[in-house]
């Protein structure tokens, strides 16, 4: 039984205009988005001094007066940040509970090796626990990010047969499970890979249960609206479009060309913030950012 708040969390995510934050960069990515941030490397030392930064960077964004849940419906968090803390409340409760912002969890543990042109998931061995972590500290949805880079029927199948067989775990541990098979946007058969992926995932799609619904989180396709299908299955909760290496300028303008798709960036979303910029030109940066992104997410 769904209890008022995942109610209340369903309710923004169908309904109310907006997008999702991506906060989500964990391991292997961590220190090029603390570059970015303008934190350097001899700034920290070792995994939990940089956590610590990143945590630092994450609170000032979600802490910040522009960011809140009129224009930003959810946000999704690595595990090391559901961990911890903002402001004496669970990162999780205090999205919620205070900026009305509906709490994601990133589940997967990196890639796979390259096979068929396509990188699956890593084992989940500890998945069931996580869910269970994340259904006390009263997360919505998940998160899990696999990688296509070549037009490969066979590779394409595998990872999206993967997906669907994870999210139907979460989906039975109460969750909503976004599911992120990435076409790579340097692939020299990104269109062709789409066209395969569109197809496996309609396919996947008839396999869920009549009351079930997942969301998709895919990179902003070759020809606008190609992924209205999915847009519009009854079975999928919403579709969001990651900005994978696009500018946010670049990626705003495919987004606004893809109606009903909306943003789930995360360097595009953290683009021009930085460590040394005083509180108010922070928030004035972040400002223009979630504005731009909210308007290309209301097409």
């Amino acid at each position: 039984m769904a209890s008022q708040a995942q109610l209340d969390m369903l309710a923004k995510i169908s309904k109310q205009n907006g997008f999702i934050a991506a906060l989500d960069q964990s391991g292997g990515s961590t220190p090029k988005a603390l570059g970015l941030y303008g934190v350097e490397p001899s700034e920290y030392e070792g995994d939990q001094e940089m956590f610590a930064k990143v945590h630092e960077m994450r609170t000032r964004i979600i802490t910040s007066n522009v960011f809140n849940g009129e224009r930003v419906l959810g946000a999704i968090l690595f595990e090391n940040t559901l961990d911890r803390e903002i402001l004496g409340q669970s990162t999780a409760s205090y999205l919620w509970q205070v900026k009305q912002v509906v709490p994601f969890l990133k589940v997967d543990k990196g890639l796979e090796a390259e096979v068929d042109g396509s990188q699956l998931l890593k084992p989940m061995p500890d998945l069931d626990g996580l869910l269970a972590k994340a259904n006390q500290q009263n997360v919505f949805g998940t998160k899990m990010r696999s990688v296509v880079k070549l037009a490969n029927a066979q590779g394409i199948e595998a990872v999206i047969s993967q997906q669907f067989t994870v999210a139907k775990q979460i989906l039975a541990a109460g969750l909503m499970p976004i599911i992120e098979p990435e076409v790579d946007i340097h692939s020299p058969e990104k269109a062709e890979a789409e066209a395969l992926l569109k197809a496996a995932i309609l396919n996947h799609l008839d396999d869920l249960a009549a009351d079930q619904q997942v969301m998709l989180k895919l990179t902003l396709p070759e020809t606008a609206n190609f992924y209205q299908e999915l847009v519009n299955h009854p079975k999928v909760l919403k579709v969001v479009a990651l900005s994978g290496g696009y500018s946010r300028e670049e990626a705003n303008s495919r987004l606004t060309e893809n109606h009903g798709m909306i943003a789930s960036f995360s360097r595009a979303l953290s683009e021009g913030l930085s460590a040394k910029q005083s509180d108010a030109e922070f928030d004035a940066t972040m400002d223009a950012s979630i504005e731009s992104i909210y308007q290309a997410s209301k097409t």
